[in-house]
């Protein structure tokens, strides 16, 4: 059989460049060598789900004892986010803020997150130099403060943030789920996934259930179509008839 010698096989080095590099403490080690310490990273969990709050977390991690494993949380296990949570919060200087529904509700879901990452840092028992913060948005703080566009996967300090602003959400979103059964808080946390849509639409929104999101005030349409104000009809026959009766009269007045 003839091979043909022009199709070579991917190399040991195109298949690490296809993995994704797991978050790395070089950026915080970079801070350390110019003498700012303390430095902070925080992230959020549960900016996309139709019920539950928001949670944010900041983290300081101990250089000379940072758990291994750390990472994005999306790309670990619920046990390894377990794990990690407890020797993070073991090893770390840790804080937590959480963002109500009515908060949510209130001031937009943008605003209510952001609100509560800068909660977090501002709780954090010692006040950071420096804060990474994931995402595009840098947090009004008193310090230095860098955003990193996907830094959960990038810096190691907000990948530490992200497993314990995850790790406390879900364990709220279970608790809610006994205050609420026949929703499926428990396995999808609040995510508008067929199994969530499914029961919004046979059961109506609880009050843990964000108002503005669409399938929320659709389901609150359905279910209580009294708590829906209707919306005035500008165009309506009678506005035009008045409008062009008003114009009239004036008219009429102006003449000679």
């Amino acid at each position: 059989m003839i091979r043909d010698k022009s199709v070579k096989k991917p190399t040991e080095d195109v298949a690490k460049k296809a993995t994704p590099a797991k978050a790395s403490f070089r950026r915080e080690r970079a801070l350390i060598k110019r003498g700012i310490w303390p430095v902070a990273g925080c992230d959020e969990a549960g900016r996309g789900p139709l019920a539950g709050p928001v949670v944010a977390a900041a983290v300081i991690l101990d250089p000379d004892r940072i758990p291994r494993g750390i990472d994005d949380s999306k790309r670990l296990t619920a046990e390894e986010r377990e794990r990690l949570f407890d020797r993070i919060c073991a090893t770390a200087q840790v804080s937590v803020a959480v963002a109500s529904i009515a908060r949510i509700d209130r001031d937009n879901i943008l605003r209510a997150s952001l609100w509560a990452l800068k909660r977090a840092v501002v709780a954090l028992p010692e006040t950071p130099r420096h804060v990474f913060v994931d995402g595009r948005d840098r947090l009004d703080t008193a310090c230095d403060c860098e955003a990193v566009i996907g830094g959960d996967g990038i810096v190691l300090s907000i990948a530490a943030a992200s497993i314990v602003a995850k790790v406390t959400r879900d364990r709220l979103m279970c608790a809610l789920a006994q205050d609420c059964p026949g929703y499926g808080f428990e396995q999808h946390k609040g995510y508008g996934v067929p199994e969530h849509l499914d029961a919004l639409n046979r059961l109506g929104p609880t009050i843990h259930h964000r108002s503005f999101f669409a399938p929320v005030a659709a389901a609150r349409a359905k279910h209580m179509p009294w708590t829906v104000e209707p919306v005035p009809d500008l165009f309506s026959a009678t506005d035009v008839e008045v409008s062009v009766e008003a114009a009239v009269e004036i008219e009429a007045s102006a003449g000679p």
